[in-house]
């Protein structure tokens, strides 16, 4: 009886981190980038009374045996990195990765920190950054007097100068991507940073070695589908009700056993 206690407590502390997991998607439904997350279990080890294939009498055994489980855990919080609708906005440092790949910024404490958001700007010394003040690595410096940024699919920028005929390059926009996209860790602030689980970062241009191509005056949406988290958040709720029923229902067959006499 105590077993099932426990086992339906198991069940709810799932179901609650289920629902944080929902709720931080559908809470990012309109951030730039966002890639959706999804709580995945596994259950806990088992109580055998019988072993399966024990012999139960003269040439018999039993074919199934008796195994009580003791719950469920999280074992793990997967992002999907599907690619996100795309958002016009027409902005110059507006730039969209239409396919793999991240852009890397230097972050404050130093480190390189990798993102799909692409809503860039110009900082007060020319520099392209986010909008934290993290500056796109390489860096790129758009000169004062440029009247027009032009960026390719295969990451050239070119500027036209004031009272200038012929568009200038002035860098080159590279993309990072890891063998296990998965294994990044999120640091808030449409970031993440490698881990072990992630492999080593591969840089490339885009277009090039599997990466994705740029475009520009766009950015890539959440992918969070709205529908489905719902239909996720009421599976997650009524989960959650049921195992506090089984618990309710223990307490009771429990008060049932201390109520004999």
């Amino acid at each position: 009886m105590i077993r099932s206690l426990n086992t339906a407590a198991s069940g709810m502390k799932a179901q609650q981190t289920s629902m944080d997991v929902i709720a931080n998607n559908i809470a990012n439904a309109s951030t730039t980038g966002f890639k959706k997350s999804r709580a995945e279990f596994e259950d806990l080890m088992y109580q055998t009374e019988q072993e399966p294939g024990t012999a139960t009498g003269l040439n018999s055994i039993t074919p199934t045996g008796v195994q009580v489980g003791h719950g469920t855990r999280v074992t793990g919080v997967d992002k999907n990195f599907d690619q996100g609708s795309s958002k016009v906005t027409n902005g110059a440092f507006d730039l969209e990765i239409q396919g793999a790949g991240f852009f890397p910024v230097q972050h404050a404490n130093g480190q390189i920190a990798y993102t799909r958001d692409g809503s860039f700007k110009k900082g007060p010394d020319g520099r392209l950054q986010d909008r934290n003040g993290n500056v796109l690595q390489p860096e790129i410096s758009i000169p004062p007097n440029a009247t027009g940024v032009e960026v390719s699919a295969d990451g050239q920028v070119n500027v036209v100068i004031e009272n200038g005929t012929q568009p200038q390059n002035v860098g080159q926009i590279q993309l990072v991507n890891f063998v296990n996209p998965a294994g990044l860790r999120a640091i808030g602030g449409n970031l993440f940073m490698p881990t072990a689980g992630s492999g080593v970062p591969q840089q490339a241009a885009p277009g090039q070695s599997g990466m994705g191509t740029l475009a520009q005056g766009q950015l890539e949406a959440s992918n969070v589908n709205i529908v489905d988290e719902m239909v996720n958040m009421i599976t997650t709720q009524r989960s959650y009700e049921t195992n506090s029923k089984v618990i309710q229902a223990s307490d009771q067959m429990l008060q049932a056993v201390s109520n004999l006499r």
